[in-house]
C-alpha cells in the first residue's frame, strides 16, 4: 500500500481559523472532508468540528485542522488554503489528484 502525503495547510488559512476561534465561546477545528455528490462527483464539506479518533490532525499557529481516514487518500498533497476574492472569502482546497473541478469551487472528480 502506497503512503499519501498528508495535505498542507497554509499559514493563511490556519491564521483565519484563529481569528474565528478568536470570536468563538469554544474554539474548533477546521474539518476537511471529501464526500460522494456535488456536480462532479465528489465534493469538499468544510466544518467547525471536534476532532476524531481516526482524524489525521494537522497544527500550525496553535489551530487544528482535521480529516477523517476516509477522505485523506482524496486530499493527498493538497492545499488547504484561504483566499479573499471579490465574490467573498472562503477557504479552498487546491488539490493535485482532482482531474477536474466544477465553477463552484467545492465539487471535483479524479
Amino acid at each position: 500500500m502506497m503512503l499519501s502525503v498528508p495535505p498542507k495547510v497554509t499559514d493563511r488559512a490556519f491564521a483565519r481559523l484563529a481569528e474565528i476561534n478568536d470570536t468563538a465561546d469554544a474554539p474548533q477545528a477546521l474539518r476537511v472532508a471529501v464526500e460522494g455528490g456535488g456536480c462532479s462527483g465528489f465534493q469538499y464539506e468544510i466544518k467547525l468540528d471536534a476532532p476524531g479518533d481516526d482524524d489525521l490532525v494537522l497544527e500550525g499557529q496553535g489551530q487544528k485542522v482535521v480529516v477523517d481516514s476516509v477522505s485523506l487518500p482524496f486530499l493527498a498533497d493538497a492545499v488547504i488554503d484561504f483566499t479573499e476574492e471579490l465574490i467573498g472569502a472562503r477557504f479552498t482546497i487546491e488539490n493535485p489528484n482532482a482531474t477536474s473541478s466544477c465553477g463552484c469551487g467545492t465539487s471535483f472528480s479524479m
